[in-house]
């Protein structure tokens, strides 16, 4: 079995994207209700911070923070693909290697994380989060996505509700 190498920091704030394997489907938006039922559920059992989230089509960009002392995010996403996955029907196609693992054929089997250094990684991070549905072409204006956190940033006065439309210009790293 290969060992991953991530950076687990106690309490750590961590940026994260997880893919479905198929990246042409819409699942996770069509079945929002059931993807955010599993991370409640998730949350419930072992709790983290949501700093940040959006749910696309075929996949999410989202920045946790842990608990003091608690560094296991990828026991939190297996459950939460788990749970997801349990709430739709049987109908996708599996190879021989997942079948053979008793596995769905729903969620890519890794997950991108990378370790928040500091405020302005912070910053940059959630700004990128909350740019996905406009770099995507999902929509024409940051605020028109309702899958994502970017109202609950507009309700505290973080972002104007105009942020990121299509006026505005977004560099990688810069607000």
């Amino acid at each position: 079995m290969s060992q991953y190498r991530r950076n687990r920091v106690p309490g750590g704030t961590y940026f994260f994207t997880v893919n479905l394997l198929d990246r042409s489907s819409r699942l996770l938006t069509e079945n929002i209700d059931a993807f955010r039922e599993a991370v409640r559920q998730v949350r419930a059992r072992k709790p983290f911070h949501i700093d940040a989230w959006t749910v696309l089509p075929d996949h999410t960009h989202c920045i946790w923070t842990l608990p003091p002392g608690d560094t296991d995010y990828s026991a939190r996403w297996k459950a939460i693909k788990i749970a997801f996955a349990k709430t739709l029907p049987k109908t996708e196609q599996l190879s021989a290697v997942r079948l053979r693992k008793g596995e769905r054929g729903i969620w890519q089997r890794r997950f991108w994380e990378h370790t928040i250094r500091d405020e302005r990684d912070y910053a940059a991070h959630v700004d990128y989060v909350h740019i996905n549905p406009l770099k995507h072409g999902l929509v024409q204006r940051v605020a028109d996505w309702s899958y994502s956190t970017f109202h609950r940033y507009v309700d505290v006065g973080i972002y104007p509700p105009n942020w990121a439309g299509v006026s505005n210009i977004f560099v990688a790293g810069e607000r």
